[in-house]
């Protein structure tokens, strides 16, 4: 297991955060779930990952992601400056700073890491026992596609795009502690709430 942070800037006065990794195919309701628990008091801090794809809607840089070109993204491959990373369509890029990383851990806080499958499974290996990685699955692909459709951001060539990632992404379920279907938004959270709770208190 590698150490939880990269450099020597953890405040050794506070407990040591834990690691809690969300992944699941696009449009799977995963980041509202994220954001809804950022909300309920666990001491949690959200990663925001790097990506070279465009801001949609009102995104901004350093708030949903950090967002870089795709050469930058490649020249911070070069210099080993991501914990994981991957090439999810051609020159489209997501990935996890370490500074981020380094940012959170430095307070003591628990770190939730909002990933692609890949990644989420790589962190997982990273850590085992300090990190719980959860799927959040659709309840169907046909409904994954309706929810994608009226998001509104995207084409229906880069919907179609989504759609084949998420049947791939679907194969990889099993490697993650706890699969969440996100067919209500309620229960999904209750059920992730008691997962988080399980987690923390171990």
């Amino acid at each position: 297991m590698k150490d939880f942070c990269y450099h020597t800037t953890v405040n050794k006065s506070k407990k040591e955060g834990k690691l809690i990794i969300f992944s699941a195919p696009s449009g799977s309701g995963k980041s509202t779930i994220v954001q809804a628990l950022l909300s309920k008091g666990f001491n949690l801090e959200f990663s925001i990952s790097a990506t070279s794809r465009a801001p949609r809607g009102n995104e901004k840089n350093g708030v949903e992601y950090h967002f870089l070109s795709p050469d930058e993204f490649r020249a911070k491959i070069e210099e080993g400056d991501f914990l994981e990373w991957e090439e999810v369509y051609e020159n489209t890029y997501y990935g996890t700073l370490k500074s981020e990383v380094n940012r959170i851990c430095s307070v003591g806080n628990n770190i939730v890491f909002d990933v692609d499958v890949v990644g989420g499974i790589n962190i997982k290996k990273m850590y085992g026992d300090k990190a719980l990685s959860i799927f959040v699955q659709p309840p169907s692909i046909d409904e994954l596609r309706k929810r994608l459709v009226n998001r509104g951001t995207d084409s229906e060539e880069k919907i179609e795009m989504r759609i084949a990632k998420a049947e791939e992404e679907l194969a990889y379920a099993s490697e993650f502690d706890q699969v969440i279907i996100n067919d209500n938004l309620d229960k999904a959270l209750e059920s992730t709430e008691k997962a988080l709770i399980n987690f923390l208190n171990k």
